[in-house]
C-alpha cells in the first residue's frame, strides 16, 4: 500500500516576499484564508505533518485541530537557509548583488549564498525527512505544510526534472498540490 502525500504551502507573510528562508514570520489574514481555501474541499488525511516555522505550524494545528487529526512536527522540511539574503527581496539583491544573484538563479547547486545552506545539504536534509515520514506513516495519506523551496525540490524530483531546472517549478501562496511521479502515481 502506497503513501499518498499532498503539499501546501504556507500562505503570504507579514514581511512580504523574497528570500523568508529560516526567518519565522507570521501569516497575514490573506494568507491564513489562502490556506484554509485551499484545504477546504480537500483530503481526507489520516496524518498532517508541518515545518515548525509559524508560517506553517500555526496553520497546521488549527487544521489537526478542526479536522482531529494527529500533527507532526518535522523540523528537518525547514526551508532553505539564505544566509546573508535571509529576508531580502530579488529587486533589492538586483541592485546590491546582482552577479551573485544570477549565478545563484542559473546555477542554485553550483552557487550558494553568502552564508547560506548549501542545496547540495537542503537537499539530501529534505529527501531523508521524507524517507523516514514515508517509513512512519507508510499506507496513510499525509498533508505536508511546508515552504516553496521543499515543494519545489520534491515536485521536481517527483517530475523527474534535471537538477538545474529546479528553479523552474513555480508554486504560489497557499497552493496545494499531489506529490505525484510521472504518469500520475502517488510518491511513496
Amino acid at each position: 500500500m502506497s503513501t499518498r502525500i499532498d503539499l501546501l504551502r504556507h500562505g503570504e507573510t507579514e514581511r512580504g516576499g523574497g528570500f523568508r528562508g529560516s526567518l519565522d514570520d507570521a501569516l497575514t489574514a490573506h494568507g491564513w484564508q489562502q490556506m484554509r481555501d485551499a484545504v477546504a474541499l480537500a483530503g481526507p488525511w489520516d496524518v498532517l505533518v508541518s515545518s515548525p516555522l509559524q508560517r506553517c505550524a500555526a496553520f497546521a494545528r488549527e487544521l489537526a485541530a478542526e479536522r482531529r487529526l494527529p500533527l507532526h512536527i518535522e523540523p528537518e522540511l525547514r526551508e532553505l537557509h539564505f544566509g546573508a539574503w535571509e529576508g531580502r527581496s530579488a529587486a533589492e539583491l538586483m541592485t546590491s548583488d546582482a552577479e551573485a544573484l544570477g549565478r545563484f538563479w542559473a546555477d542554485p547547486y553550483g552557487f550558494t549564498p553568502p552564508g547560506g545552506e548549501p542545496l547540495a545539504e537542503f537537499q539530501a536534509r529534505v529527501q531523508a525527512a521524507m524517507a523516514g515520514l514515508q517509513q512512519r506513516f507508510a499506507g496513510q495519506r499525509l498533508l505536508i505544510v511546508g515552504h516553496a523551496g521543499v515543494m519545489r525540490l520534491l515536485l521536481a524530483r517527483a517530475r523527474g526534472l534535471p537538477c538545474e531546472r529546479l528553479l523552474e517549478v513555480v508554486i504560489g501562496h497557499g497552493e496545494l498540490l499531489p506529490l505525484e511521479r510521472p504518469g500520475g502515481e502517488a510518491d511513496g
